[in-house]
């Protein structure tokens, strides 16, 4: 076997921390994947991974050779794709994920655009509240809300959001205006949340002091859209994200609250595989939603 074609083995089983996950990545056996790696630690005479039944861990020598190695096999990919054309012409599969409702806001109208450009594409989306780990589950591109934690993925930061306290003008006339967060003890709550219930905290940021609050919601619901239309019906107060809340203020059907005392805004960032996995296809609609995003007056 090519010590390139050994190098993409060992770096796509690095990444799935797996060698079955690394066979799948790369449409091998998982023996034919366990000989190249065996292969190429005798080439090297050193052990570049350790193994158990449940897991597949870089060694200090194996995480050295990783970076060299994912930095060939990207530099030789590239060079491939631009012998053959590819950036002319994205063609294949894209697998995308997102936030539910930031998904059919702002992700599906970039899918529409992107597939109407270029017609040898198809696309998988995935919309679910929930941290999705992209490797894992074939994901190419993803737009992630909220601080970010150390990863192998490209982020690239397209905007930001605001956490938003709001009600219906209805419900305000008649139970009043709060002017502080202690207020809110006094008010008919609603929560969005897909965990337990019984410990949920709103954070909110006074001058340079964050403070918690415990919340006793009188309603919980299981998504931003249920608690949205709840707060618009007049049952009480919510807290959501602001592009969630965005056409329901500008109809003036509800308003925010408390707006001195927000906490930070929360990064937008669209993530991506870096080296080979920025081909043609994922670099072509990571700069179209980038650009789109960026642009949104809802998210700056």
């Amino acid at each position: 076997m090519a010590r390139l074609e050994m190098m993409e083995i060992f770096v796509a089983v690095a990444e799935e921390q797996s060698f079955a996950g690394g066979a799948r990545r790369l449409n091998l056996s998982a023996p034919a994947v366990t000989r190249a790696i065996a292969a190429l630690e005798e080439r090297l005479g050193v052990i570049l991974l350790t193994r158990t039944t449940r897991y597949v861990r870089l060694t200090d020598a194996g995480q050295r050779y990783l970076e060299d190695a994912r930095r060939i096999v990207n530099e030789a990919n590239e060079a491939d794709e631009t012998a053959a054309g590819i950036n002319a012409e994205p063609c294949g599969h894209l697998a995308v994920t997102a936030p539910v409702l930031f998904g059919r806001m702002f992700v599906i109208p970039g899918i529409v655009d992107y597939l109407q450009r270029f017609q040898t594409m198809e696309v998988s989306a995935i919309f679910l509240d929930r941290i999705v780990n992209m490797l894992e589950e074939g994901i190419d591109v993803g737009i992630r809300i909220g601080e970010l934690p150390d990863s192998s993925m490209r982020a690239i930061r397209v905007g930001h959001v605001r956490q938003v306290l709001c009600a219906s003008p209805s419900y305000l006339a008649e139970k009043g205006i709060p002017k502080s967060p202690d207020a809110l003890s006094q008010h008919s709550l609603i929560v969005a949340a897909a965990g337990s219930w019984s410990a949920i905290e709103w954070k909110f940021l006074d001058g340079d002091k964050i403070m918690s609050y415990k919340i006793k919601p009188r309603l919980s619901v299981t998504s931003n859209d249920a608690a949205i239309a709840a707060a618009i019906n007049g049952l009480g107060i919510t807290r959501v994200l602001s592009y969630q809340v965005a056409p329901f203020l500008a109809s003036g059907q509800v308003q925010t609250l408390l707006s001195n005392y927000e906490p930070n805004r929360l990064p937008i960032h669209v993530l991506h595989r870096e080296g080979r996995y920025a081909s043609a296809k994922v670099r072509t609609f990571v700069d179209l939603m980038v650009e789109r995003l960026r642009a949104d007056q809802v998210l700056n």
